[in-house]
């Protein structure tokens, strides 16, 4: 059985910056991509970013690029999220995930194990 914890989440002011970890236990880490999603209140769980079995390949949503940066550290079976320039919108429960093969993937339907959830709330 997968095990996802993530971590890192808190209050912060828009600007600011904050970096969630996600360890995993279970299986082999390094042999499958990971995803960070988020989920607002009222609203559908949206793809965050995603990065592949062996870091080399990374994808965003357009609303993160080019402040959210995703990577992962095999050896410590943890993937990382570090969230810069922070706006209110980013307000959101935030959850790993990983998937069952080795390659980046957006569609959270595709994802087989996920983590309980960290808050991240941005104030204005």
């Amino acid at each position: 059985q997968v095990q996802l914890v993530e971590s890192g989440g808190g209050l912060v002011q828009a600007g600011g910056s904050l970096s969630l970890s996600c360890t995993a236990s279970g299986r082999a880490f390094s042999s499958y991509s990971m995803g960070w999603f988020r989920q607002a209140p009222g609203k559908d769980r949206e793809f965050v970013a995603s990065i592949n079995a062996n870091g080399g390949t990374t994808r965003y949503a357009d609303s993160v690029k080019g402040r959210f940066t995703i990577s992962r550290d095999n050896a410590k079976s943890t993937v990382y999220l570090q969230i810069n320039s922070l706006k209110p919108e980013d307000t959101a429960v935030y959850y790993c995930a990983q998937s069952p093969t080795p390659y980046t993937l957006i569609n959270d339907e595709h994802y087989t194990y996920w983590g309980q959830g960290t808050q991240v709330t941005v104030s204005s």
